[in-house]
């Protein structure tokens, strides 16, 4: 039964047609989130402060935004197929990619000190220097929706295969991994790194979390509403995961042994999408009607 909604502050970032999406923690200890239908960035600090950053296209589609080796933050800009990069100050510049239309969507920093991210509708996993010379890389099948992405325990990058429903990974020499997933129909979006040293995402399509070790082997775990449309996860500072339930209006967590808790958020028909844990050791959460939540943990 999920728990009450009582422990959650909603804070305003924007009306409802800005659709806050994705949200990161800078190096300037802030919450950065994404406005993905007004073309914008926002800051909010643990104290309450916000910021709102335009950047030069507004149907641009910011998306997922992580921080990056170079102190800026980066994220994907799936409209309009480029990379954008801003600083703390709110100076926003955005490369182009070769492939016209590509859909770049999920983006993480890795370990040889580039920026990796996922191309929807070219079937490609990009790779980007801090100066902006992009590298891509062909999947070894077609159609397969490339989703979220991450850094894994083995520096490689992890990646959800939303239509192929399959967890792929892809060294940093280039070698592709595929792991088809058990249950049909699952198409996998969000993907983390957990403490645990596995890598764990969600499958939208069956209502499940899914866990893959590094050598392949993968356990589910159903959610109490194989409806719920489980959308992103983060690895928790507790060990655990929590995860955004699109269609259900809930957060949830889930302990390494699979034992799930769900919380209803306080408002109905907030389509929550990406969560971060901030500075402050509470989990933040975009809300596309135009708030964060934050639950004090």
């Amino acid at each position: 039964m999920p728990r009450s909604a009582a422990s959650f502050e909603q804070i305003p970032v924007s009306d409802a047609e800005a659709g806050p999406y994705a949200l990161a923690v800078g190096p300037d200890d802030a919450l950065w989130c994404t406005l993905v239908h007004a073309g914008e960035i926002a800051r909010l600090t643990p104290d309450g402060h916000l910021d709102r950053f335009p950047l030069d296209s507004a149907s641009c589609g910011p998306s997922v935004i992580t921080p990056g080796p170079d102190g800026a933050l980066w994220f994907t800009r799936s409209r309009d197929h480029r990379i954008g990069r801003i600083t703390v100050a709110g100076e926003a510049t955005s490369f182009p990619l070769p492939t016209p239309d590509s859909g770049p969507f999920g983006m993480a920093s890795a370990a040889d000190g580039a920026l990796w991210f996922t191309q929807l509708h070219s079937d490609r996993i990009g790779r980007i220097t801090t100066d902006g010379r992009v590298t891509e890389f062909p999947l070894p099948l077609s159609g397969a929706f490339p989703s979220a992405l991450t850094t894994g325990p083995d520096d490689a990058l992890w990646f959800t295969l939303n239509q192929a429903h399959a967890i792929g990974r892809l060294s940093l020499a280039g070698d592709f991994t595929l792991h088809p997933l058990p249950t049909e129909n699952a198409a996998p979006v969000g993907i983390t790194c957990g403490a645990d040293g596995a890598l764990w995402f969600v499958e939208i399509g069956a209502g499940r979390i899914g866990r893959i070790t590094t050598d392949g082997r993968i356990d589910e775990f159903a959610l109490p509403d194989p409806a719920s449309r489980p959308h992103a996860i983060v690895a928790g500072p507790a060990g655990d995961c929590w995860f955004t339930e699109w269609g259900a209006n809930r957060i949830g967590s889930v302990t390494p042994d699979g034992h799930i808790e769900e919380y209803d958020l306080p408002t109905p028909s907030s389509e929550p999408h990406g969560l971060a844990f901030g500075p402050d050791g509470a989990l933040y959460v975009a809300l596309e009607i135009g708030a964060i939540a934050r639950l004090a943990l």
